[in-house]
């Protein structure tokens, strides 16, 4: 699960102490309590009012395509802040229709002391799409989507963000284009991608199942997330077995032994369909799984983890123009990969895309 140092290139090997959750490297350039819900009512001055946003109320947590959802509030830190702005979401990428499609903020999880980043996203104003790689799903291709992102793709991109471990120690299955890539695993954390672009994340066979609609499914180990309260595994003690394999505190070197804490991500859906994404240093399971409930996470699972493959990114170009690296951000600075991942050919693991609506 973690990488050869003997296939990257020497530049990568001298500056950076990366790794993957599984074998393989890019081909080129806790026991603590599980908690409840902890999402609560902010100050007036930190929320922003959703009045100013046209929305209409989802029915059943499922957004109408189109229509913004209500803006998130105010995230109450888990302590005392150790920086301004914790908790305070921020507009990020490019407006969609006029209003703000993605909003993102850091919050230091319990115990921890590095800030994770947390990305909130409009999936009434977004449309979701898998893109597959060849290293993540070996002899699944062609794909149609797969990196690089096309230009008619990157006229309407917002963000992109990382997917999940490779499938050999995914224990889950792959479905997307409408071809079953590998079997989907009942029970497994799946994230389901539908036709009209909405989203979904659940066990598989109870929360989500396969219908007409879905044109993907990426399935990675077992929820982390049900009922928006950390489930038991999120607390166990067997967390290489259960949450994946990981780099040691100082290197990714072969025969050297993980540590809990490290880079990890998670991914969400809210209440009201929003989705959202989770990740940061230093963090554990559980410390995962508690900050995507305190964002307001219902149901969620984690994705891939170890520093060198983690990435959120949104665009902001200019009127009319394409994303590109150019105008990309990264939501936490010191991820190795960052605005040109997706744009780049070599890049051979799967990730999403969010792209502003038709019409939008």
């Amino acid at each position: 699960m973690r990488i050869r140092w003997s296939r990257l290139a020497p530049a990568v090997i001298a500056g950076l102490a990366l790794a993957s959750c599984s074998a393989g490297p890019p081909a080129a350039p806790s026991g603590a309590q599980v908690s409840g819900s902890a999402t609560s009512a902010a100050s007036p001055i930190a929320r922003h009012t959703a009045a100013a946003r046209r929305t209409v109320p989802p029915a059943g947590g499922h957004p109408v395509p189109g229509v913004p959802l209500p803006s998130p509030a105010a995230l109450i830190p888990f302590g005392p802040p150790a920086s301004a702005g914790q908790g305070a979401w921020h507009p990020a990428g490019r407006a969609v229709g006029g209003e703000p499609a993605i909003y993102q903020t850091t919050l230091v999880p319990p115990g921890g002391t590095q800030p994770a980043g947390i990305a909130w996203m409009d999936t009434g104003l977004l449309s979701a799409r898998l893109y597959s790689g060849s290293l993540s799903t070996p002899g699944g291709g062609p794909y149609r989507y797969t990196a690089p992102i096309a230009p008619a793709q990157a006229r309407t991109l917002v963000a992109a963000f990382n997917g999940g471990f490779q499938m050999n120690t995914a224990r889950g299955g792959y479905y997307t284009e409408r071809r079953m890539i590998y079997p989907l695993r009942t029970g497994a954390a799946s994230l389901v991608i539908y036709a009209d672009g909405t989203v979904d994340i659940g066990a598989w066979g109870r929360d989500v199942t396969m219908t007409p609609q879905v044109i993907s499914v990426r399935q990675n180990l077992t929820p982390l997330v049900a009922g928006a309260r950390p489930t038991r595994l999120a607390a166990t003690r067997h967390w290489l077995q259960e949450w994946g394999d990981t780099c040691s505190a100082t290197s990714c070197g072969q025969g050297l032994p993980g540590v809990e804490h490290q880079w990890r991500t998670g991914l969400g859906v809210t209440a009201d369909g929003a989705l959202v994404y989770v990740y940061g240093p230093g963090l554990d399971p559980l410390q995962l799984a508690q900050l995507l409930v305190r964002a307001g996470v219902v149901r969620g699972m984690e994705f891939d983890i170890n520093p060198y493959w983690p990435f959120f990114v949104t665009y902001d170009p200019p009127a009319g123009a394409p994303a590109a690296p150019s105008n990309g951000s990264k939501l936490l600075a010191s991820t190795v990969q960052g605005p040109s991942t997706v744009f780049e050919a070599a890049w051979d693991r799967d990730f999403i895309t969010m792209s502003a609506r038709p019409g939008r």
